[in-house]
């Protein structure tokens, strides 16, 4: 399968009841300082160069960012964060990530476990389960993929289950954590980081600095 029809495939998932709800409900109501946008509000696929060796991997879109634009870790507070961190190290083209056609390019690919917004950044154990295909195609599609970065612990679970797919793995093995780094058993590597959201920034669990030397760090295993 190649990219574009797995963003087909993506886009056009009604299947779990609650997400499909949830997202259009947010788009049909917006958040005040967005009336005037056209609500995206249908699944977000990945985002980026799939020839490049690393891919970033989070929880889910905003419910007004990445359901609002229709682009991951774009339009939000994460976003800005993240991206003023990935342009400082090199990996990102711009400092922000602002809507589809800012002009945005990326050494890497930027993706989501789950597809769809879930209610309470919380999607339930069927609905995880019901985007694990569309992850795995992901990871298929990178010919040249070496480093996997879970943004959060349930991005970074989700590698796990891809290779436990395949490989005898024990979850309990592979501890979450800013800037642990795991070898995996088909060569890949998985770096784990606290995920950019406003309370983790805000509370000063993950800082600037903190992020910039984690992105600097794992560089040196795609150079």
């Amino acid at each position: 399968m190649n990219i574009q029809n797995l963003e087909k495939k993506i886009i056009e998932c009604r299947k779990c009841n609650r997400l499909v709800s949830f997202r259009e409900k947010i788009a049909f109501e917006k958040r005040k300082s967005f009336m005037k946008w056209d609500y995206w509000g249908k699944p977000v696929p990945g985002y980026g160069d799939i020839n490049e060796r690393i891919m970033i991997l989070g929880l889910a879109p905003a419910a007004h960012g990445g359901n609002r634009t229709g682009r991951v870790f774009t339009g939000d507070k994460s976003a800005e964060f993240l991206f003023k961190c990935l342009h400082h190290v090199g990996l990102a083209n711009q400092s922000n990530s602002d809507y589809r056609q800012d002009g945005l390019k990326l050494k890497g690919y930027m993706t989501v476990a789950v597809k769809c917004v879930p209610p309470g950044d919380k999607p339930t154990p069927d609905e995880k389960t019901n985007c694990e295909p569309f992850l795995a195609q992901e990871f298929k599609i990178m010919p040249h993929l070496k480093v996997i970065v879970g943004l959060g612990k349930i991005g970074f679970d989700s590698c796990l289950k891809f290779i436990k797919k395949s490989y005898p793995i024990k979850m309990k093995d592979f501890k979450f954590g800013h800037g642990v780094r795991y070898e995996l058993p088909n060569g890949l590597i998985l770096f784990g980081s606290f995920h950019p959201s406003p309370r983790n920034v805000n509370t000063r669990k993950l800082t600037f600095e903190m992020m910039v030397k984690f992105f600097e760090t794992l560089k040196k295993d795609i150079s």
